[in-house]
């Protein structure tokens, strides 16, 4: 039975943004999980605040780091200059840029395809992907990369489908987005762009002729973004700088043993349709059919899809190790591909697939907010964790209303997946202490003179040392010590924040502590939920606990500020 006009699917690409940055964000914007490369960002932004020279790019040690282009940090930089220096701040243009991939996605499909239903479920699609989700709450290059991408992917959707007489539009988005993915990533966005025109050149199909490609405003415009800040390092820094970024891009990262390419390729494989869960299992059945309708339907924009998938693929299998968000550059382009062939078996027809897959993961919201609002009667730890279990239970009954009904299912689908997402913040909210940083700047919010900057000395988890580096700036300065020569570089030093493990390596007889923080090991975590609430809970956390001590030197070396 087809749906009525009035319960058909209907995506406002803003308003499905906008559900994206409501069940993600809280999720995203605080350290719920924390990513290792999230320190290079944030620590490089820190650095810029500090010295105002907002080109270079410093580690925590304040040695440089050439390995990535410049667009990743000052997406750091400049949520700390809106918002002030937090975990708010280093994210929130990271889970704006998710959001945003998800409404160029469905721009994408309405190109290339009259029927709404294409764009409508391919935004849907993207919007549920796991990989794009745990990016956008991440402060990396990958979703800023997925989103330049896909800007350009709108160019070459637009010149797929009306090929010489495609507007001009068309070409400055390719040329500007594939020069913002440069200034994100590197060679990686160059080679996806090179396969891109190639394409569009050479496919039987659609041919573009060479003049409408060679606009020169666009490709002068586009190289002057893609290689200012090389150009700005050349000369500041000098030739050699390319040696750390050609390092990362190409000599560290590119496998050289047969068995490891293989092994990747396999693996990429697999997590690229694992990604698509549970999209991809509608077509079962049909998958054939599917596949000689759109074959004949748009040939070249399925030559391009094939294109990207084995061109990522190739990377990937490339790479001396693999991690999923390789993958998602060319995610929103298969999503559209997936969503196409979906419309063309007539998904609406397949109710009970989507009604099983809807009531699992409904049921799997369900279990964590009935695990969540346990936790919280044992511990009302805030309004905050309260309001989103409220958000939970009225977007959860919502979505169970739709499905009864059995309306709208792929929205269902999707939006009861992000619930997912939302409703895990509420149980890691349980498990996030004020982390270091924040228990150190609470301790001594009213000791440390903002008159001065102090320097202090760090030695431990490097990503505990950004956590206090962000919460303490401007007044504390921190520096990371090296793993080799710690003990060494400490003589330079009035003050330092040790791991407690690090303690008995010192000698400590010539120093008094003067803060310190505590949190439960990552191990130690069902027996921490376990605990709380009750009268046990301090002791397991005693027993569980990794501190940080900050040291100040008896009998100071160094005037404060020097």
């Amino acid at each position: 039975m087809l749906l009525s006009q009035s319960t058909s699917l209907k995506i406002n690409p803003w308003v499905l943004m906008g559900i994206f940055v409501l069940l993600v964000g809280p999720f995203a914007l605080d350290f719920h999980m924390h990513y290792p490369d999230e320190i290079y960002y944030r620590d490089a932004a820190i650095n810029m605040l500090r010295n105002g020279d907002y080109l270079t790019t410093y580690l925590g040690s304040e040695e440089l780091r050439f390995k990535k282009p410049i667009l990743t940090y000052w997406s750091v930089l400049t949520g700390f200059k809106l918002f002030g220096v937090n975990a708010f701040a280093s994210r929130i243009f990271f889970l704006l840029a998710g959001a945003i991939t998800v409404g160029l996605t469905h721009r994408m499909g309405k190109i290339l395809f009259e029927d709404r239903k294409v764009a409508d479920i391919s935004a849907l699609i993207m919007a549920s992907n796991p990989v794009l989700i745990l990016s956008a709450g991440r402060s990396i290059p990958d979703v800023l990369l997925v989103m330049t991408l896909t800007i350009a992917s709108l160019g070459i959707a637009a010149l797929l489908k009306q090929g010489n007489s495609a507007p001009k539009w068309a070409v400055w988005s390719l040329y500007l987005g594939l020069a913002l993915a440069f200034e994100v990533k590197g060679l990686p966005a160059a080679a996806l762009g090179i396969l891109a025109i190639l394409y569009l050149l050479l496919n039987p199909w659609q041919r573009i002729h060479w003049k409408n490609i060679i606009h020169l405003p666009a490709i002068l415009l586009s190289l002057g973004i893609a290689l200012f800040w090389f150009v700005a390092m050349w000369y500041i820094h000098g030739p050699t700088y390319l040696d750390s970024f050609l390092e990362d891009q190409v000599g560290i990262r590119v496998a050289s043993r047969l068995w490891l390419i293989v092994q990747n390729g396999l693996l990429a494989a697999a997590v690229l349709l694992l990604i698509f869960i549970p999209w991809i299992f509608f077509p079962l059945g049909k998958l054939r059919e599917g596949i000689r309708k759109i074959s004949r339907e748009n040939p070249q924009f399925l030559g391009f899809i094939i294109l990207w998938g084995l061109a990522i693929l190739g990377m990937s299998a490339l790479t001396s190790k693999f991690y999923e968000r390789y993958l998602l550059p060319v995610a929103p382009v298969l999503a559209v591909g997936l969503a196409w062939l979906l419309v063309r078996i007539n998904l609406e027809h397949k109710i009970r697939r989507q009604k099983i897959t809807a009531w699992i993961f409904i049921g799997l919201s369900a279990l964590i907010w009935t695990l969540s609002l346990g936790l919280f009667l044992k511990n009302p730890i805030g309004f905050l964790t309260a309001l989103k279990l409220g958000l939970g239970a009225v977007v959860g009954m919502y979505l169970i209303s739709l499905l009864r009904r059995q309306i709208k299912l792929p929205k269902v689908i999707a939006f009861a997946f992000l619930l997912i997402f939302l409703l895990l913040s509420t149980i890691t909210d349980h498990l996030s202490f004020p982390h270091q940083g924040a228990q150190f700047k609470a301790q001594l919010e009213n000791t440390i003179p903002k008159s001065e900057t102090q320097r202090v000395a760090f030695f431990g988890n490097l990503h505990v040392g950004s956590k206090i580096r962000m919460s303490l700036f401007p007044t504390v300065e921190l520096i990371d010590l090296n793993r080799e020569t710690w003990r060494e570089s400490l003589e330079n030093y009035d003050q330092l924040i040790l791991e407690d493990r690090f303690l008995e390596e010192i000698d400590s007889s010539q120093f008094e502590v003067f803060a310190e923080s505590i949190n439960g090991k990552s191990s130690a975590i069902p027996e921490l939920l376990w605990a709380e609430g009750t009268a046990q809970y301090p002791a397991v956390l005693e027993k569980n606990a990794k501190r940080y001590f900050w040291l100040k030197r008896k009998s100071p070396r160094f005037l404060e500020g020097d």
